[in-house]
């Protein structure tokens, strides 16, 4: 009977995913896809998803790099444990070490102020804006001429909707450029942490488990928004109060079963599922294989100059983070182009397409469109290669504060619109903030380290990849051993005075002359590398130009042509609000292996070593042993669920989306995808696709039994 059960839900398993869900949907395109949303579970109305400014969508924020939710009516926000990690690492000493320890706030007064540059975006508006971007550009413009007057309309339109005090808006391009949106967000920009479990339950599985299943992290944390007394957005004050949002999330203690409907709202960052062939080979060829040799030397170098525990190691946690994520994931990037064959599954997608626009001489102007996106493509790959080293070798943080300085004074010489943005006057505070924030991701010692690191790697290459200008501003030209580079860079570090916050912070006001007189070495190398640096930016310009003129018009062949078999083309993402929907659902993503869809407290249990990921506190483990579920126990399961997985269409940005069931009550929060699944950036595959989430259970379970978190649960609406 036990294998006959095992077999079944083998099949069940295999005929559930080929009905998984493709597509991170704008809000405005839901409509056209109703009937499947409501056949698959949803019981709001799938109009209600187009408003912004209603419920459930209303509630749905952006923090610039992750995605979190309004959880009560007191700014109260909920957000992935690794999202927040970076201010409680901003907030952390040797002796008083958050990430270790976990924060949790007593009141209102003990919340503290999140990292530098930290922001909540609360979209309040999407507008159309296609034809006021190129609706009247000439034909016959160059790249560089293109490049310009959309930047120009852009501007404008940022300018026009900035008018508005308290909101920060951009313009974004969707299908290649064949469409414009002006999004408009309340930026809020007090945020203070509230509360982060413990490393030990937060990144429950540190590395080892990241991008894998099963999963037993409990990647949650909370943040609250700040606003002054009048309701205004404002830089952080004691005087500030909580924000009011209109709408916030219920929480389910009640949860969600196998097979029931799901979806998140969210932000992800970037997918190439349109990407061309070239980008194809040369992204799994070259540039990932090469990135992986880099990212495993870097990471081996960032650990070996900064020990455990010690203050740099703290301060280069939140890098050491992120890089080893990138590195696992381009694993699972290589691994999974391999397995479903992505350079032939896109080389059978071009030929159709071609077999399509050859069949109708009306769709021949697509043909040559084409035929210059892939020369342009080429180009882009060639220049990336030249690039690649030169670009890491002018990584350190000191080194690209003195650019980002000294090209301030050069863009502050012209009027406010003219300058480039992340220059103009609506930038400054970010600049400013962008460098205070290095005192606490900055050591010289480990600085040093990487720059040697790249240093080495840069000289290694052939001639055509090397930059005069840098070669002989550290006098690489020159044969030349290691010891001695190193002596150079010991100088830099020794006669620098950029490591100084009040010092970088009163240069934001200097001119180019007084830059240029600089004998700071870092701002000396800066000044030395500009016109390279000017060299390459308009040059990349140009291409950008003539992308936006040709990206459009193969997008619209892709479009017409799904269309034509039946499918609704979506967007590639591009940190905008989407959509994207399914069921909790396991799998089976390769012969042999069966993923259940819930994993339970009891894996941690079996997981635990006592050491560093698998290091549960020692309170956890008791409850776990003695059974303690509280109100949070899945019948089906047996136990607390803690993380579960579902077929939703989903990447990095999405972190921290608030998972909903058919209501639109939280029951967990997106953080991650399984190993099998992280190709689908490029790919996707309804067997392998498979997005992982922190159950709603399991954060009120720690928040409740372990942490006493209860001023917060009080605060939130929980339904049962």
């Amino acid at each position: 009977m036990k294998k006959l059960l095992t077999a079944t839900a083998a099949l069940t398993l295999l005929a559930g995913a080929a009905s998984a869900k493709e597509g991170m949907f704008t809000p405005d395109q839901l409509p056209d896809i109703a009937r499947d949303l409501r056949k698959t579970g949803l019981r709001l109305k799938p109009d209600s998803l187009t408003d912004l400014t209603s419920f459930p969508m209303g509630a749905v924020i952006s923090l610039g790099n992750c995605t979190a939710s309004f959880v009560s009516p007191n700014g109260l926000v909920v957000t992935n444990h690794h999202c927040a990690r970076g201010s409680v690492q901003f907030n952390s000493t040797e002796e008083n070490n958050y990430l270790a320890n976990g924060f949790l706030a007593a009141d209102l007064a003990d919340e503290l102020p999140a990292a530098p540059g930290s922001r909540i975006y609360v979209t309040v508006a999407v507008e159309d804006v296609t034809d006021r971007v190129t609706g009247g550009l000439a034909a016959g413009l160059s790249g560089r001429e293109r490049y310009e007057q959309v930047e120009i309309a852009e501007k404008q339109l940022v300018k026009d909707c900035e008018a508005d005090a308290g909101h920060r808006c951009q313009v974004a391009a969707f299908f290649g450029g064949l469409q414009y949106k002006l999004i408009k967000r309340l930026e809020i920009q007090d945020v203070r942490i509230v509360y982060a479990p413990a490393d030990s339950v937060g990144r429950y599985g540190g590395d080892i488990d990241n991008w894998q299943w099963p999963r037993h992290t409990g990647d949650f944390a909370f943040y609250r928004a700040y606003v002054a007394p009048d309701g205004s957005p404002a830089a952080h004050s004691e005087d500030n109060v909580p924000y009011r949002p209109e709408h916030y999330l219920k929480v389910s203690a009640a949860g969600l079963d196998d097979g029931d409907f799901v979806m998140a709202a969210g932000y992800p960052g970037s997918t190439s599922r349109y990407a061309r062939l070239a980008e194809v080979r040369n992204t799994f060829e070259w540039l990932y294989p090469t990135f992986i040799d880099l990212l495993e030397d870097w990471v081996a170098t960032i650990e070996d100059a900064s020990p455990e525990g010690s203050d740099a190691r703290i301060k280069y946690e939140s890098r050491l983070a992120g890089l080893n994520n990138f590195l696992k994931n381009l694993y699972g990037q290589i691994d999974g182009a391999r397995r479903v064959g992505l350079v032939d599954r896109r080389a059978e997608r071009e030929a159709a397409l071609n077999a399509w626009i050859a069949d109708d001489a009306a769709r021949a102007s697509y043909a040559d469109a084409i035929l210059q996106v892939d020369a342009l493509t080429d180009e882009r790959a060639a220049v990336q290669r030249r690039n690649f080293w030169y670009n890491n070798a002018t990584r350190p943080q000191l080194l690209g504060a003195a650019q980002r300085l000294y090209r301030l004074a050069v863009e502050k010489q012209k009027p406010d619109a003219e300058r480039e943005p992340g220059f103009q006057d609506r930038d400054m505070a970010f600049f400013k903030q962008r460098l205070e924030v290095i005192d606490r991701r900055f050591d010289p010692a480990v600085d040093k380290a990487e720059w040697l690191m790249f240093l080495r790697r840069y000289m290694a290459q052939p001639a055509a990849e090397r930059v005069t200008a840098l070669d002989a501003a550290l006098g690489l030209g020159e044969t030349k051993d290691e010891a001695a580079l190193a002596e150079t860079l010991d100088r830099f570090y020794a006669e620098t005075t950029l490591g100084d916050n009040a010092t970088r912070l009163a240069l934001m006001e200097a001119t180019p002359e007084e830059l240029e007189a600089s004998e700071d070495p870092f701002m000396v190398l800066a000044v030395a590398l500009h016109d390279t640096e000017m060299a390459e930016e308009e040059a990349g310009k140009d291409r950008s130009g003539r992308s936006a003129a040709l990206r459009p018009q193969y997008m619209s062949a892709i479009i017409a042509w799904q269309q034509a078999q039946g499918f609704a083309a979506y967007p590639d993402a591009n940190s905008t609000l989407r959509v994207t929907y399914g069921t909790v659902l396991g799998g089976s993503p390769k012969d042999g292996l069966i993923y259940e869809p819930f994993t339970r407290l009891e894996g941690i249990l079996a997981k635990d070593t006592g050491e560093d990921p698998f290091n549960a506190p020692a309170r956890q483990l008791e409850l776990i042993a003695a059974g303690d579920y509280g109100d949070y126990a899945l019948r089906s399961v047996g136990s607390v669920p803690v993380n579960f997985l579902s077929d939703l269409d989903s990447t990095g940005g999405n972190s921290g989306s608030p998972t909903m069931n058919a209501r639109g009550e939280l029951v967990g929060l997106l953080f991650d995808g399984t190993f099998e699944s992280v190709n689908s950036d490029w790919d996707f595959d309804p067997r392998t696709t498979r997005t992982i989430h922190v159950d709603s259970r399991y954060m009120l379970w720690v928040m409740e039994k372990l942490d006493g978190a209860t001023r917060l649960l009080d605060e939130m609406t929980i339904v049962r």
